[in-house]
């Protein structure tokens, strides 16, 4: 029987899935081909200025997109940021907070956790690499009226849009580093964001300083971070 290229439900359109059926033999081999390359992701702190085209951040942007939300409310802005006095706004700021949380908010047990990463309060990488980009979740929408519309699971779907980003810029050949400087305010004023939005991730993106030295650390196996109920 011919399947139909779409059909009604709830009155709404749904069009038919694209299947993409793999023999299980490709289907490893895919499934390890991901893994060995992600594996070699790093977080990277030092960074060249080398350009980075505007279309391949578009097109990371429109690849993070993609990520699930709750009820399809696509609850995120991806801002991207290369002008260089923008840029050195950010770092400004960023670093007032990060000297504050490095003398007063954070534990003793906290900054030896941190000692074999590397880091530390100053963050000349928010200038050098040559795009910023922030990400911003959207707590509601509004509508034309200015009225309040309710968006879900807003912190799950910005994460998941964010750990695609992450892919993408690794699959892309570039390089980036989780930056969360608490609190972020400071990012929505300097970008002049609207009032449902909230910053949720500083993500510097761009190529790697050469030569460029990252800790030597390892994941966790597979048996410390799975359970199988089979």
């Amino acid at each position: 029987m011919e399947s139909k290229s779409q059909i009604s439900v709830n009155g709404h359109t749904h069009v038919l899935y694209q299947e993409n059926v793999l023999s299980q033999k490709e289907l490893l081999k895919q499934s390890q081909a991901l893994y060995s390359h992600l594996n070699k992701r790093r977080s990277v702190r030092e960074y060249a200025d080398t350009p980075v085209p505007k279309e391949v951040i578009e097109t990371l942007i429109k690849t993070a997109s993609t990520a699930p939300s709750g009820a399809h409310k696509q609850p995120w802005t991806f801002c991207a940021v290369s002008n260089p006095a923008l840029k050195t706004k950010i770092k400004e700021a960023a670093e007032a907070e990060e000297k504050e949380s490095y003398e007063s908010r954070m534990s003793d047990r906290w900054k030896k956790d941190l000692q074999p990463m590397g880091t530390n309060m100053y963050k000349p990488f928010l200038e050098i690499a040559p795009w910023l980009m922030i990400v911003f979740k959207k707590v509601h929408d509004l509508g034309d009226e200015g009225e309040k519309l309710n968006n879900y699971y807003v912190n799950e779907s910005v994460g998941i849009a964010c750990g695609m980003l992450i892919t993408a810029i690794h699959n892309a050949g570039l390089v980036t580093l989780t930056h969360t400087p608490s609190p972020m305010n400071f990012l929505a004023k300097l970008l002049n964001r609207p009032s449902n939005e909230r910053a949720f991730l500083l993500l510097p993106v761009g190529y790697p300083k050469s030569p460029t030295y990252v800790p030597d650390i390892e994941r966790k196996p597979l048996k410390d971070i799975s359970e199988f109920y089979e």
